[in-house]
């Protein structure tokens, strides 16, 4: 999946969802989007602020929905993004093999191979 696919998949299809599981790829793409999103909006405007507001409003709760479901995905309850520092490092953990608690693993045995045959080339 490419940047724009999987931030427009937390976004739009899973604004609110604080269930399930969100994999590294999925958490990391959403928030570079975000960054760059919100580097072009105090670019285009750097007098006013009032777009970047209205942007970081909007993608309040997706942004803490997808850390929430990324605790999931290393089968930590949802607080643990409240925990300064040590969030940073589970974010950055590789998520549980197979099905934990939350729910399905959300990288399939298919997409896994896919992405590591494109490690070895």
């Amino acid at each position: 999946m490419n940047m724009l696919k999987i931030y427009k998949s937390v976004f739009f299809e899973n604004y609110a969802n604080f269930k399930g599981r969100s994999r590294r790829k999925e958490f990391w793409m959403f928030f570079l989007v975000n960054w760059a999103i919100s580097f072009l909006l105090s670019l285009i405007s750097p007098e006013s602020d009032l777009f970047l507001t209205i942007y970081w409003i909007a993608i309040f709760i997706p942004s803490i929905a997808v850390a929430i479901r990324r605790m999931h995905d290393i089968n930590k309850k949802w607080w643990y993004v409240l925990v300064p520092f040590y969030n940073v490092y589970l974010w950055t953990v590789i998520g549980d093999e197979g099905e934990n608690k939350y729910g399905p693993d959300p990288i399939s045995e298919l997409e896994y191979l896919t992405e590591l045959g494109k490690d070895l080339n």
